[in-house]
């Protein structure tokens, strides 16, 4: 057994291989020479906690997760990168030229991060991805510098208020007319800008970048960025840009295997790739149908994702290995994402993003530090809620909204 990325869905998935029964070799390969560690504090507290000294592999140890114990056999191949592989000669290749064959794949290569197109100037920008990343950022952060945080998303404003609390000057470019609008939709976006905005941070929605300015030609900070360019013309003076303008899924590995890899992998609900019962996908680069919501494949970059996806492919792969039949019942994880942004915990339950109205179900959006829950809708079906400094011990609540579909939200409240 071959795993392809050693990041948390690589880790699930071998433990899950041991755990439901697999006692053949596990080979898991991944291109940073880390174990796997937990990505989501690298945008939050990490940032803020970490020194100016900081080095990645420590950054990486300190969040690193610890394997169960039924996968201490398992042999880590680690700073190697996949960089092709035959599915039907059974085998991948790495950056080294070594060729490993396999009985069955797991794909968890996940996402990579977008970068504007632009090349130069070169330094003074980042991305925040892993540990190396991150821990290059902090380097550069001091009181008073000015950041330009390209992209509203979770982690653009997430790192823009982290920044802000390390005493920069933060700027957000959002193309969108509000932040985290895919995420939460109009209502909710608004009122988080607002929060922010609140807090210090400098928001430029609806235009884009244009171009990035360098120091003057011959300075030895030529190549350092010093400005951004927005699409309608104003300059805003940068010292640190952070590009945070998606994700991609890292799939060209795959290039030439007659899959469609135009946004990750395409998988049944089994999390067989395009029905091959010895590949398997898992993660935030499978596509695969949630029926809790439809037929349609898409990918969900949510952090519990990859230990459910997990599990239901391991399942897959040993029924696949032991000549039985699939499990009947259909795979309909609920996802979950929380952000902690500038005093608020915000957590959503399903897929907000489905939605085409919003019901505010307590509380009040100009007031989201006392607590506001809100239902988001399809048509008359309850497909995600949004709750924002709600006590936990209140989510078990909110969450069968999404459960009991049929029954009005008043009602269930």
């Amino acid at each position: 057994m071959v795993v392809a990325g050693a990041g948390l869905g690589g880790l699930r998935a071998a433990e899950q291989l041991r755990a439901q029964g697999f006692t053949g070799e596990i080979t898991v390969v991944g291109d940073e020479p880390y174990p796997p560690y937990n990505r989501p504090p690298l945008s939050k507290e990490a940032l803020l906690s970490s020194g100016d000294a900081v080095r990645a592999a420590e950054l990486a140890a300190s969040l690193a997760f610890r394997p169960r114990a039924a996968a201490g056999d398992v042999r880590w191949r680690l700073g190697r990168t996949v960089v092709a592989a035959d599915l039907t000669a059974r085998s991948i290749t790495l950056d080294d030229g070594e060729v490993l064959g396999w009985g069955a794949l797991v794909v968890a290569t996940g996402l990579r991060p977008r970068r504007l197109p632009q090349t130069a100037p070169a330094r003074g920008r980042h991305t925040i991805r892993t540990a190396a990343d991150a821990a290059g950022l902090r380097h550069e952060v001091r009181p008073g510098v000015r950041v330009v945080v390209v992209g509203g998303g979770f982690v653009g404003c997430e790192a823009a208020a982290t920044l802000a609390a390390l005493g920069c000057a933060v700027s957000v470019v959002e193309p969108l007319p509000v932040p985290m609008v895919r995420g939460v939709g109009h209502r909710v976006g608004a009122a988080l800008l607002e929060h922010h905005r609140a807090a210090g941070v400098q928001f430029v929605t609806g235009t884009g970048v244009s171009r990035l300015i360098g120091g003057r030609p011959g300075h030895p900070d030529a190549d350092r960025v010093r400005g951004v360019v927005l699409d309608d013309g104003r300059t805003l003076d940068a010292d640190l840009v952070v590009e945070s303008v998606g994700s991609q899924a890292t799939v060209e590995w795959l290039d030439g295997n007659g899959l469609d890899l135009t946004d990750g992998v395409v998988c049944d609900n089994h999390l067989r790739v395009e029905g091959r019962a010895d590949v398997v996908a898992v993660g935030d680069v499978a596509r695969f149908p949630n029926p809790r919501f439809d037929s349609v494949p898409r990918r969900v970059e949510h952090w519990c994702i990859p230990g459910e996806t997990a599990r239901r492919a391991a399942g897959t792969l040993i029924a696949h290995l032991n000549g039985t039949a699939l499990p009947d019942a259909s795979f309909a994880p609920l996802p979950s994402f929380w952000s902690d942004q500038f005093g608020l915990r915000l957590q959503s339950f399903g897929a907000p993003g489905l939605a085409d109205r919003v019901e505010v179900l307590e509380g009040e959006l100009g007031q989201l530090p006392a607590g506001v829950a809100v239902g988001c809708h399809r048509g008359g079906e309850v497909v995600g809620v949004i709750l924002i400094n709600i006590p936990p011990a209140r989510h078990p609540g909110y969450r069968s909204l999404l459960s009991s579909a049929a029954t009005p939200a008043a009602q269930l409240l």
